[in-house]
């Protein structure tokens, strides 16, 4: 190991010591599924639509009631005292009825199945949204993570060469000023990590947050990471894949379907209706102190009803459902073009995303030789200290940057996944396989 790394691998060392009990964002997603208010909003939603379905399936379905009668009465005749007297009558009654032509109803239970279905991709969305609501609070704390272990670094950096600027002023080689430099870059880096640690906890919080847990500690990144793997597919294929199974777009599209079938419900005001009627009555007579007897009745029929006029409501609901299909219809229109916009910039960010950690490696490499240049060079007394402490936060900066910029590529994987609407909790173990053991 070279002597110019051991501050940094130190520094780096002492950071992840504590990682061995790190989660990884598989495990996390977990607890996250059981906690979140949103998903399980989600989840609530799509079980009373389930019901609300099974409502509309009833109305296809005969009815039956039981229905019963007591009644006492006293009876006083003042001109004939022998017809006086109590007497009381219980009837109960079993009625029944079957729709036989009701089409209002049968579209009624369409809908239902519709909602039911509408319920599950709100659930779906719901899942995909916590997905990447986790995963950024996750890379959050990593990054933020990361970041504070640099500042560390640098600030260890930064401390040796203060000590050799202080050494060399004492025998004479070097002048005041390297040691005031040096001296101002310790206390930026000194400020800049109190900022950073607060920025960490702040993050841990969210993420803790996020997942119903406390002191949640996620897995960093591998240090190589064949990132390319990720982006697979054209940008016209993956527009293809969101135009199909986005999660917005298939809402859009039930919502419509549902307009329409609004319609014909409209419509259907207009028919008759026919049931199947049945009812069974028996009729009991107390101290039959009148001419009435006991009964037993049973009925079976036909209701027929047609509606002749309704006021006008009738027409008027169907232009309101006509107006309403014309809006559903115009909503997907501009779904489509924004999740087609949408699909492109996420596929040209992850891109973009790629480009840069290629870019940023070999800024890292060229910092890390710009660094050892000046501190040979400051040796031998053509470059200042000023040069050496400017080469190591160049280099540190850029150690960040390919930190974040790493973690912003996996999250721009999945949220194209999301946005193709192929989101699935089954990815988030495949970026599971990228964080360390």
């Amino acid at each position: 190991m070279k002597l110019r790394n051991l501050p940094l691998t130190l520094a780096l060392m002492a950071a992840f010591a504590g990682t061995a009990q790190a989660q990884s964002l598989a495990t996390l997603y977990e607890a996250a599924k059981s906690h979140d208010a949103t998903f399980k909003a989600a989840q609530s939603q799509y079980k009373a639509a389930q019901a609300k379905a099974d409502q509309a399936r009833g109305l296809l379905r005969p009815t039956a009631g039981l229905g019963g009668n007591l009644s006492e009465s006293s009876l006083s005749n003042l001109s004939n005292a022998a017809g006086s007297g109590e007497f009381g009558t219980r009837s109960l009654s079993l009625n029944a009825s079957h729709p036989l032509y009701r089409p209002a109803n049968q579209i009624t239970f369409q809908q239902g199945l519709k909602q039911e279905n509408l319920a599950l991709v709100q659930l779906k969305v719901a899942e995909q949204e916590l997905i990447l609501r986790l995963s950024q609070a996750y890379f959050d704390v990593l990054t933020s993570q990361e970041s504070l272990n640099f500042v560390k670094a640098q600030k260890s950096a930064v401390s040796e060469q203060l000590a050799a600027a202080k050494r060399n002023f004492e025998v004479g080689t070097a002048t005041i000023t390297d040691t005031r430099e040096a001296q101002a870059r310790f206390d930026l880096v000194t400020a800049q990590e109190i900022a950073a640690e607060n920025d960490l906890r702040i993050k841990r919080l969210a993420l803790d947050e996020t997942v119903g847990l406390r002191d949640v500690s996620p897995k960093a990144l591998l240090g190589e990471v064949q990132m390319e793997d990720l982006q697979k597919g054209s940008i016209d294929a993956w527009v293809t894949q969101s135009a199909q199974d986005n999660g917005q777009l298939v809402q859009a599209r039930i919502a419509l379907e549902l307009a329409r079938l609004e319609i014909t419900k409209a419509k259907a005001a207009e028919r008759p209706t026919v049931d199947l009627v049945g009812s069974y009555g028996m009729t009991r007579y107390r101290n039959g102190a009148t001419s009435q007897q006991d009964t037993n009745v049973a009925t079976v029929g036909l209701t027929f009803n047609y509606p002749l006029y309704t006021g006008q409501s009738t027409q008027n609901r169907i232009r309101e459902t006509v107006a309403l299909e014309d809006k559903a219809r115009n909503d997907l229109e501009a779904a489509q073009r924004s999740v087609a916009q949408a699909t492109r910039a996420a596929f040209l960010g992850l891109q973009s995303g790629l480009s840069q950690v290629h870019a940023l490696k070999a800024a890292e490499a060229s910092s890390q030789s710009a660094l050892d240049a000046n501190k040979l060079g400051y040796q031998v007394g053509v470059r200042i200290n000023i040069d050496v402490l400017n080469s190591q936060s160049q280099l540190f900066q850029t150690k960040r940057d390919l930190a974040k910029a790493r973690h912003d590529v996996l999250l721009g994987q999945l949220r194209l996944l999301q946005v193709s609407g192929t989101l699935k909790a089954n990815d988030l173990q495949d970026i599971s396989r990228l964080l360390q053991k």
